[in-house]
């Protein structure tokens, strides 16, 4: 979708040519005009029809003295992000039986950037269609977005930021929904060298016998029942100078996860398509950094491998060695996110970074803890998570700080090994993020567990993007940051911490 900024007034907006427009109405707007937008605006308001929660609307067609045939009059409320969000899905979804090739979205009265950045995101979202595996597919209908502000230049900087957003999500999300079959370790890679093409960018992707010599025991015990090769993947952004520490993130890149010999329900494994959503996220964010080139370094890495079941694969009970030589005994073939991850870890200490983040769809026991709505945020850095909880909360991409007391892995330790890789149900999201951090004892790090906000499930079955708005939220509040010296970091808190 092509989206474009204006500016434009209620009165321009009732001349511009596009085959819909949208009026998103603050609570107390008062300005009164004699155009037929701010007439029928006068009335609705009037009659009281624009009162209550954001999203409640009046619509009109053919209305006198407005260029477009259908006119939307929505309540976005005090144009907070959340209830911006809420207005344009409702006025997108009361156009969307008129298939609008060119819609206008206009603001009646001032707003900030916060504010077009949740519009901007949430006219993609609401138009978003997935296309690449049908044989007849129906794409989305709007072509272009024309979005009108009272004043654009103020503005178009943060509109570049969202639209690069989007961008990043939307790539995001297409790699994720894809199916197994069409998003293999390989197909993956070729997806991450195709964004070296942008400025600033460079990928490099090691196969089997690179990831051999690395010693990546643990990564490699994972992919060696699948007869697709794995793919390490190391993306790198520039846009600092060389001696400027990197962030470093770290997707989780299962393609399909069947759990292996620790076979998964039948029930809706097909959902399992989405357990590269770290890696898609990681991808995404990669996507928008080659648009915005914000001042900051910043490394990718994603171990990308199919957990798969044949006669080579791993059983319960095998003891792999990672590859800072720690000794795993594999308890579940099923919580292989962790083995895959803690190698990569491993990885990203070469780089000498300011902080690692890993991104995952780790556990079901997030999903239960915090279902749908907030990711799960575990850090041993006060100031990473609450940097990364402020970027949350600002690009409505929310977590919440889960504890990482010590004796939660008790339940770890095992008499074959240095450590198992599961401890039992009790607190499952807990101790999977207590064992990858056993390997991120060099650096800040931080772990994002998103198995419930990566994807949606029953009828809206699909990829979400989460969290690209969060982690460039942060990484752009970092950027900016970059020349502002830090404060002394302060180590985790041992009591439970949250949000």
């Amino acid at each position: 979708m092509d989206f474009q900024l204006k500016t434009l007034g209620l009165a321009q907006a009732a001349s511009e040519k596009a085959d819909a427009l949208v009026v998103l109405v603050h609570d107390d707007f008062k300005g009164e005009g004699s155009d037929g937008v701010s007439r029928l605006l006068a009335q609705a308001r009037k009659a009281g029809d624009l009162k209550g929660k954001p999203g409640k609307l009046v619509a009109a067609y053919g209305a006198a003295d407005v260029s477009a045939t259908r006119l939307v009059l929505c309540s976005a409320g005090d144009l907070s992000s959340t209830a911006v969000r809420s207005a344009v899905g409702a006025a997108l979804q009361a156009v969307k039986s008129a298939a609008p090739k060119k819609l206008a979205m206009v603001f009646a009265g001032a707003v900030d950037a916060r504010a077009l950045h949740a519009a901007v995101l949430a006219a993609a979202d609401a138009s978003y269609v997935y296309t690449t595996t049908q044989s007849k597919p129906e794409p989305r209908t709007i072509r272009q977005l024309v979005l009108g502000v009272a004043d654009a230049s103020g503005l178009q900087a943060g509109f570049d930021i969202a639209r690069a957003t989007v961008r990043g999500v939307e790539f995001a999300k297409e790699w994720a929904n894809r199916p197994g079959n069409h998003s293999t370790p390989t197909m993956l890679a070729e997806a991450a060298q195709s964004l070296a093409r942008g400025p600033k960018l460079k990928v490099e992707v090691l196969g089997p016998r690179e990831v051999a010599k690395l010693g990546m025991g643990a990564f490699m015990a994972v992919a060696q029942g699948s007869e697709q090769p794995l793919r390490f993947i190391v993306l790198r952004y520039q846009g600092a100078a060389k001696d400027v520490a990197p962030q470093v993130l770290v997707g989780k890149g299962i393609t399909f996860d069947t759990g292996g010999v620790s076979l998964k329900p039948a029930a809706e494994m097909d959902e399992m398509k989405f357990d590269m959503g770290g890696a898609a996220s990681v991808l995404g964010v990669f996507r928008a950094l080659g648009e915005i080139q914000p001042a900051i370094n910043v490394v990718g890495l994603i171990p990308s491998c199919e957990n798969m079941n044949d006669g080579r694969a791993v059983k319960p009970g095998d003891v792999v060695t990672s590859m800072d030589g720690q000794t795993i005994e594999i308890l579940n073939t099923d919580a292989e996110g962790r083995l895959i991850l803690c190698d990569a870890l491993t990885y990203a200490k070469r780089f000498a970074p300011k902080a690692v983040i890993d991104i995952a769809t780790l556990t079901g026991a997030c999903v239960v803890a915090l279902g749908g709505v907030r990711s799960g945020l575990f850090s041993s850095d006060d100031a990473l998570a609450e940097a990364l909880q402020r970027a949350g909360e600002n690009a409505q991409d929310r977590c919440w700080r889960m504890p990482l007391d010590d004796e939660y892995a008790e339940g770890l330790k095992t008499r074959f090994a240095d450590v198992a890789n599961v401890a039992g149900r009790a607190g499952g999201a807990i101790t999977a993020a207590k064992f990858l951090q056993r390997f991120t004892a060099d650096f800040a790090w931080a772990h994002l567990d998103i198995a419930g906000t990566a994807w949606k499930s029953g009828g809206a079955k699909g990829a979400t993007g989460r969290p690209v708005g969060l982690l460039l939220d942060y990484l752009l509040s970092q950027a900016a940051a970059g020349a502002v010296p830090t404060a002394p970091r302060k180590r985790a808190r041992k009591t439970p911490a949250s949000a």
